[in-house]
């Protein structure tokens, strides 16, 4: 059964779509099964995994709202070797949709819960900020990796 890991912070820029997307890589080429979850609406992890987020049918907005299956939604990225669940803009939508429906912090969780044994580990990268996509990744992760600046200038000596 997969290891499912939030990459979160709510500070912007600190590397929480680098790491995603180097640790999936990682364990792609250590002979592991990874499914990579892009929750930030800015869609960065997609497009550095090789997908094109203009392009999506589905992305896991659609899934989360149950608009689609996790088949519909899956993407695998050539680059690096993971399975996908990409997104898009429409994400930004999903802070109001979710708000509305019910069990809206573990929607995530339950879409997941039938393929958790096809993977080794499940990485999520999550939006600079505590949403309900946020939400949705802690609630659906086992463990949280939490990406910070190694900046000594805010230091105070």
């Amino acid at each position: 059964m997969a290891k499912v890991f939030a990459i979160a912070n709510q500070k912007g820029g600190v590397g929480k779509t680098t790491t995603c997307i180097n640790l999936a890589a990682s364990l792609v080429a250590t002979k592991r099964r990874v499914l990579l979850i892009d929750l930030d609406p800015q869609g960065n992890a997609t497009m550095g995994s090789g997908v094109d987020k203009h392009g999506l049918e589905n992305s896991v907005y659609d899934l989360l709202i149950g608009e689609c299956d996790l088949a519909q939604a899956m993407h695998f990225s050539e680059h690096g070797g993971y399975q996908l669940l990409p997104a898009n803009r429409d994400l930004t939508a999903a802070e109001v949709v979710l708000l509305e429906m019910q069990m809206k912090e573990s929607r995530l969780r339950s879409a997941l819960a039938p393929i958790r044994e096809n993977y080794d580990y499940i990485l999520i990268d999550c939006p600079p900020s505590l949403s309900m996509l946020t939400l949705n990744a802690l609630v659906a992760a086992d463990g949280v990796i939490i990406p910070c600046s190694a900046s000594t200038t805010r230091w105070k000596v």
